[in-house]
């Protein structure tokens, strides 16, 4: 074993002593320290320890950083990511309930709590609201802009099941929402969720500056617009089936049409919580990783997995012959791609207080191992 080897894998021991395994599978408990998570925390300072001359300057700064980690290790040893996930979701869903009340024309509203309401991840939503806890915030500012978040969310579901779009029947385990209410109510319906976001998140948000809101708006409008989202599912209609298309132009459709909804939901989360600029961009990268690394797991899944585990139709992007990442490069260099990802997102989290940073730690994984 290598020197370097050698540091990283003493460290992680150290991260790990007394505690538990962290299981592999969506869900459960996840360690803070896991043996993952130590090597991206400690690796630069490992490195720095091998190479330098001056052998012990890093030595003293690597114990330092030992003596971190056996620290944390007597204190909060794991994060119970499950719990935290599902006390996220009550709230998110009782505050989507209550934003979406039922009234006239009543048919119309229950078009529209339909998709919005239905059980799903909310990894968005709980991903704008850890992100503004991270740098200080508090869950109730950032729950109208993460009920926002799953609006517009919940309308590119709704709209991408059209069949002039991906045309799916299926949708989290229930009927597309066109197959229920038609493909009319469903624009319309779409139509006034995306309104009604940014009306929630504008009008119901307390505490935070004006300047600072219409920031938040400005990211929100622009990561879903013409030169996001949208851009990402129209170069994915446009390319779907053709033989001359790379890469470059997969991963433009992933950035697009999936991690700028990550981004988005962070980087609004962020500056609602009164982040400073670096803090900003350093979310902003950790959520551009975390969305690529949504959409590569979600490719792999839709090659490996039945539509019956999935809740949506399995195996319908081969079919469209779409782009995908298995496709392009095959299964295990995909997984392969993942893993990179998922190394590159922690990076980002490393110097923000470990305990607010567990739950995005935790999500890192919880995308990386999910299996629908």
């Amino acid at each position: 074993m290598s020197m370097l080897k050698g540091v990283i894998h003493n460290l992680a021991k150290l991260g790990t002593r007394g505690n538990p395994s962290r299981s592999r599978s969506a869900g459960t408990k996840l360690l803070l320290y896991s043996e993952e998570t130590t090597k991206v925390i400690f690796l630069p300072k490992a490195r720095a320890f091998c190479n330098s001359k001056d052998l012990s300057k890093n030595e003293a700064e690597v114990i330092k950083h030992e003596n971190i980690c056996r620290g944390a290790g007597k204190s909060g040893t794991f994060f119970d990511f499950r719990s935290y996930m599902l006390q996220k979701i009550k709230s998110v869903n009782q505050a989507l309930d209550a934003a979406v009340p039922i009234r006239e024309p009543i048919k119309f509203h229950e078009a529209m709590r339909y998709s919005l309401l239905s059980e799903g991840k909310r990894v968005c939503p709980v991903l704008c609201i850890a992100a503004c806890e991270l740098v200080g915030g508090q869950e109730s500012t950032a729950m109208p802009a993460a009920c926002g978040m799953e609006m517009i969310h919940a309308v590119c579901m709704m709209h991408d099941d059209l069949p002039c779009m991906d045309n799916d029947d299926l949708r989290r385990g229930k009927l597309s929402h066109h197959k229920v209410y038609g493909e009319n109510v469903t624009v319309l319906a779409g139509y006034s969720l995306v309104a009604l976001a940014f009306e929630h998140m504008t009008t119901v948000t307390r505490g935070v500056h004006p300047k600072t809101m219409v920031r938040a708006v400005g990211e929100l409008a622009r990561l879903i617009g013409p030169e996001g989202a949208a851009a990402g599912q129209v170069l994915d209609l446009l390319c779907g089936g053709k033989s001359d298309t790379g890469l470059e132009e997969l991963e433009y459709i992933h950035r697009h049409k999936t991690a700028d909804f990550a981004e988005a939901a962070a980087v609004v989360g962020a500056m609602l919580g009164g982040a400073s600029g670096q803090e900003i961009n350093r979310l902003r990268k950790f959520s551009r990783c975390l969305g690529l690394l949504f959409q590569v797991v979600d490719d792999i899944l839709d090659v490996t997995k039945s539509s019956e585990e999935l809740g949506k139709t399995a195996g319908k992007d081969l079919l469209a012959n779409k782009l995908t990442y298995p496709k392009m490069i095959g299964i295990e260099k995909s997984k392969e791609y993942a893993q990179k990802l998922s190394m590159e997102a922690k990076e980002q989290l490393v110097g923000f207080d470990p305990e607010k940073a567990a739950p995005l730690l935790a999500m890192t994984d919880f995308v990386l191992h999910r299996q629908k």
